[in-house]
């Protein structure tokens, strides 16, 4: 599918995309500023506070796949506007809360509106744009957007908690949803009735979705719990089972859920596997830098927030020259470039994660780390997309999606892990510079992460030319002339 007639609304249908992602990425960081808040006017307990967090995320995991897929069958439309009612309709409700019990509900509602709506947004991009420099223009816009709001949602978060109190980072997602919904409904075209003659693979759905959502569930709950305890290791079995039986199922299906045939397309695998490495070093900076800044240095909500302007200012840029790379040179170099970037950016951060270091310490690593994470943000995208058919976009960037969420769970839970190894007992400056430490060898391992991920990207296949290979619009799998190139 191609802009066609919907052309002089380009602009405006990929602002609304964009915005979508906003939401969605806002909605990552924005609670963790708030978090402490929350729980002294919701007398939350240590493990409550945690599900305020985990409950989004275990949501958001496990329904990703099937979201995507949802796009595909249902209608990429259809599906993204329902994924905008559902985030506006449980942001009120978490918002309103006055029980913990409602707020950690409201937000997995809004983990399973957020696993609807990042695959429903990038495949109406992959669909909508055609393959190439224009495609790479709007994942680059779309990704400004998304990487700048995992910053912006700590910024925006300190603002609106310390002036209007907690529920405002529920309430700001309600009006935002409205104008998406709205610019949706009048400039996105409507969906066709072609895909009413696939099947939804019922067995497969729900057995992914299960697997996902319980494997999330096991790598939030093990630090609470600890990782031998019953609920833990029952999680981690029942999952194991659920997704062999997925992985059976898939093999023996007429029209399964995740084409088997998508798994021969190598740019596609490599960029799942980059998304899951991207979100267990990037994406769990911002909670190290939040702890430092606000346990350590005692910074308040505000404070913190306006500390994350300039990496989010650094991704926002690093998203734009992303797309010029992948333009120029490639996809695969693109990646590799951020990737390295990235890596000696966040080395150089570790200079400022001592006691009695200040924010200054940090400013050159978090400049540079954030211009390589926007670069790797616009390019592995690109990557995913590549080389796959318009009736397969929406399960392929589920693909890419859940990978990107069970990288931040797995990643969080192993460096929240390493963080922690010495602080017991301790307390005052000794606890202080115990806490430091811990978090910069954390920020120490996703360095190595990073560098891990540049040497995977040289598995893609370097562009052999900068205009896409035309295949059939009905095509299901990969045109192999065309896997890994941008």
């Amino acid at each position: 599918m191609s802009i066609g007639p919907v052309h002089r609304h380009t602009g405006l249908i990929l602002a609304t995309l964009a915005l979508a992602q906003l939401i969605f990425s806002l909605d990552i960081n924005i609670v963790f500023v708030a978090l402490p808040d929350i729980s002294s006017h919701l007398g939350f307990t240590d493990q409550t506070q945690q599900w305020v967090i985990g409950a989004y995320t275990v949501f958001s995991g496990g329904f990703l796949l099937l979201g995507g897929r949802a796009a595909d069958l249902l209608g990429r439309r259809r599906t993204f506007i329902t994924a905008l009612s559902v985030y506006g309709v449980s942001s009120l409700a978490g918002g309103l809360a006055s029980t913990t019990s409602v707020i950690i509900v409201a937000r997995a509602v809004q983990g399973i509106g957020g696993a609807l709506l990042l695959p429903a947004t990038l495949s109406l991009i992959s669909t909508l744009f055609e393959e190439g420099p224009k495609r790479n223009r709007a994942l680059a816009v779309w990704g400004g957007a998304g990487a700048s709001g995992l910053t912006v949602g700590a910024l925006l978060g300190g603002i609106l908690t310390q002036n209007l109190g907690w529920p405002a980072v529920f309430f700001v997602n309600v009006p935002l949803a409205a104008v998406a919904i709205t610019g949706a409904l009048v400039y996105i075209p409507a969906d066709t009735s072609a895909r009413s003659r696939r099947r939804f693979d019922l067995p497969g759905a729900l057995t992914v979705t299960g697997g996902a959502t319980l494997l999330v569930f096991g790598l939030v709950e093990g630090p609470v719990n600890g990782w031998g305890s019953a609920s833990d290791i029952t999680a981690f079995v029942l999952a194991a089972a659920l997704l062999a039986a997925f992985a059976v199922i898939e093999t023996r299906s007429s029209d399964p859920l995740m084409p088997p045939a998508l798994l021969g397309n190598r740019s596609l695998v490599v960029a799942v596997t980059i998304t899951f490495l991207y979100m267990a070093s990037f994406g769990t900076l911002p909670y190290f830098l939040t702890n430092l800044l606000q346990g350590v240095h005692g910074m308040d909500a505000l404070q913190t927030g306006l500390a994350f302007l300039v990496p989010s200012v650094a991704i926002a840029t690093g998203t734009q020259l992303g797309e010029r790379l992948s333009n120029r040179i490639g996809a695969r170099t693109a990646l590799i470039a951020g990737l390295l970037v990235g890596a000696v950016g966040t080395a150089v951060m570790t200079l400022g994660f001592h006691h009695h270091s200040g924010y200054a310490a940090l400013l050159p690593g978090l400049v540079v780390s954030g211009l390589g994470q926007g670069v790797v943000w616009t390019a592995m995208w690109i990557a995913a997309a590549t080389g796959v058919s318009p009736q397969e976009q929406g399960v392929a960037n589920g693909m890419a999606t859940t990978t990107l969420s069970l990288g931040n769970a797995i990643g969080l839970a192993v460096l929240v892990a390493v963080a922690g190894r010495n602080t017991g007992g301790l307390t005052g400056g000794s606890l202080a510079d115990a806490q430091a430490r811990g978090y910069g060898n954390a920020v120490w391992i996703t360095v190595v992460i990073m560098a891990v991920g540049a040497a995977l990207a040289l598995a893609l296949k370097p562009r052999a030319a900068v205009e896409p290979v035309a295949r059939p619009v009905g095509s299901t799998a990969a045109h192999p002339a065309n896997a890994g190139r941008k």
